[in-house]
């Protein structure tokens, strides 16, 4: 019998070759190792912060990620420390160093006793709805962002100019908030039901004014010129299709550079979405595509 061995060599390289891409990662991601950390920020509010990033000692781009809020102190002093752990892991896997404050007034700083006149530092009240100050409250956090990018970048571990900011709820409307400043170091802000005044009282699609929510957003967006992604859910009780396309609507006409999306309905909740790591999937095509286009 008589073999051709220079055919049964390529034809075995060919296998070999199939299997090592068969074994290999399917995304090149997958390949960066991360690192989880708690750290203490040293800003002039001090609080603390879920980091993670990939190994090494960078710099890295960054990523802020932005929590909703509770008017409930009660609810506040039960607030986990490390949230949206599986989508800030997913942003660390494409190589940003991700920190998540945790706002003060959370957690074991969530002190309200005024029988006793103590009182947390909770700052992102927005008042009767009868005359709701939703700018300012945005504002507020807008600003902890701003004293995050500096602590960082005078530590030399980010790009200084190269940071996004990530927000959910009331955190997304801190990045709304962020974007009317322009600050030269974020390229782009990304945000997940974002919004003030919603639920009020407990009440599902019950609004803080909601007329003046679109007032206060029309005000961001004449200012506004950073690149917006925004995400929406369509059974997002805290912030309904009606009212989110209103404040796009509004944020845009006034100048503002955002793109919408509304997602179909996610669980039993929809504003709890990013949250999920079973929606990673459905956002994470968006998310990439957006941030490429920043490139």
């Amino acid at each position: 019998m008589c073999f051709d061995l220079p055919a049964i060599r390529r034809l075995l390289a060919t296998v070999l070759l199939l299997l090592a891409g068969l074994m290999a990662p399917a995304r090149a991601e997958d390949e960066v190792r991360i690192q989880e950390e708690i750290w203490a920020l040293s800003l002039p509010l001090p609080m603390f912060a879920y980091l993670v990033r990939p190994v090494g000692d960078g710099p890295f781009p960054l990523v802020i990620m932005n929590h909703g809020v509770s008017l409930n102190p009660r609810d506040r002093s039960f607030f986990p420390l490390v949230e949206f752990r599986d989508a800030a892991k997913w942003f660390a896997r494409r190589g940003y160093l991700v920190v998540a404050p945790v706002g003060s007034g959370y957690g074991a700083a969530a002190i309200d006793i005024p029988e006793r006149a103590l009182y947390g530092p909770f700052f992102s009240k927005v008042g009767k709805c009868t005359n709701p100050n939703f700018r300012d409250a945005g504002l507020a956090v807008a600003q902890v962002d701003l004293w995050i990018i500096d602590h960082l970048a005078a530590q030399k571990r980010i790009i200084p100019k190269d940071v996004i900011v990530v927000g959910q709820s009331a955190g997304g409307w801190a990045s709304i908030a962020l974007s009317s400043v322009n600050p030269p170091q974020v390229k782009a802000i990304i945000t997940f039901a974002a919004g003030r005044g919603g639920r009020v009282g407990g009440k599902p699609n019950n609004n803080c004014a909601p007329d003046r929510l679109v007032e206060a957003t029309a005000d961001f967006g004449r200012t506004s010129r950073v690149p917006m992604l925004w995400i929406y859910i369509e059974n997002d009780t805290f912030f309904g299709p009606d009212l989110s396309k209103r404040m796009h609507a509004a944020f845009t006409a006034a100048g503002g550079r955002a793109e919408y999306h509304l997602m179909p309905p996610f669980g039993d909740e929809g504003h709890f979405f990013i949250g999920s790591p079973d929606a990673i999937p459905l956002w994470s095509p968006l998310v990439a595509k957006f941030l490429e286009a920043q490139k």
